[in-house]
């Protein structure tokens, strides 16, 4: 569920209505196909600065015959640098854990007369040490819909992360014991059985209204509801400002429900975010650009979360 895209990051994820192209994998995979062209995206994520943790991501989107579109995406952790450390040495061996954490998602999306998109996306799942590991795999689905006599008002659904549990197994569960039956002592490998457990899935219910100050500028109110399965329930809102697609500016501000101001068990993102895009046409009047984006998201504890995003239009 964490999210290393810097323009839906800014938005704190509250943009299932009108999210598009590489990113709508992550929140809304129906607006995969809402590009011209294809799109290739970067993106490097600081979690929770001051904690050593970030994540690396990227992504590509195309259009698949008149009204369809596919991408992929690969996101990966980096947990910095974490000592091996045992019982007798506490301190540290001298050597790092090995920790590869990351899921490649493959989608496709289809548009009906530019008004409905729907689209599906499979996803695998792999979390492993060096002796420990993870397996799974999860489906999204998601619905866009607009209207309007500009397409302002836009509405979208989507359901994520439904898939299969996980369990994690290998040599690292196993430990050396003696006989515990009998008079003859001698050692016995045992090897434990970890409990598996349930991807947590996400149901999230999003709308959007573009408020036109000129033929190209406009400010985009966004509302957005997210059901967790195995947290709080949150709501939220936000708002873009577009200065004809060269400037954006974004903020947000989500909820979780029920949460209380200083409760331990809070969400740690406390709720606001902001972000910033630049959109840069590689050629004059022409829709190949290159994008930069930026989001940071507040956080407690730890200086909140930075994300930086490169995309590339052609």
């Amino acid at each position: 569920l964490l999210n290393p895209w810097a323009r839906s990051a800014g938005l704190h994820g509250l943009s299932t209505s009108f999210i598009s192209g590489v990113e709508s994998m992550r929140f809304n995979v129906a607006g995969l196909g809402r590009i011209q062209g294809t799109e290739f995206l970067f993106g490097n994520t600081r979690l929770y600065e001051g904690s050593g943790l970030g994540m690396n991501a990227f992504g590509f989107a195309t259009n698949v015959g008149k009204s369809g579109a596919m991408g992929l995406s690969i996101t990966s952790m980096d947990f910095g640098d974490v000592p091996i450390t045992t019982v007798d040495q506490p301190e540290g061996i001298g050597g790092n854990i090995n920790a590869s954490f990351f899921h490649i998602g493959a989608g496709y999306s289809y548009t009906y007369a530019n008004k409905i998109s729907v689209g599906a996306l499979v996803r695998v799942i792999s979390e492993s040490l060096t002796d420990v590991s993870a397996f799974g795999a999860a489906i999204d689905a998601g619905v866009q819909y607009v209207t309007g006599e500009k397409e302002n008002f836009k509405l979208g659904v989507s359901l994520r992360n439904v898939g299969t549990p996980m369990r994690f197994s290998g040599e690292g569960l196993s430990f050396q014991a003696n006989n515990p039956e009998g008079s003859a002592s001698y050692p016995l490998t045992i090897s434990q059985r970890a409990q598996r457990f349930e991807l947590p899935s996400v149901l999230n219910i999003g709308t959007s209204y573009d408020i036109y100050m000129s033929e190209e500028s406009f400010v985009r109110a966004a509302a957005n509801f997210t059901s967790n399965a195995f947290s709080r329930d949150n709501i939220g809102l936000g708002a873009e400002v577009h200065f004809k697609d060269f400037l954006v500016l974004r903020g947000a501000y989500k909820y979780d429900i029920g949460s209380i101001p200083g409760e331990a068990v809070n969400n740690i993102y406390t709720g606001l975010a902001a972000g910033i895009s630049l959109n840069i046409p590689i050629k004059r009047d022409s829709h190949q650009k290159v994008g930069i984006d930026y989001a940071y998201r507040t956080t407690s504890p730890f200086r909140g979360t930075h994300n930086i995003g490169i995309k590339l239009n052609i």
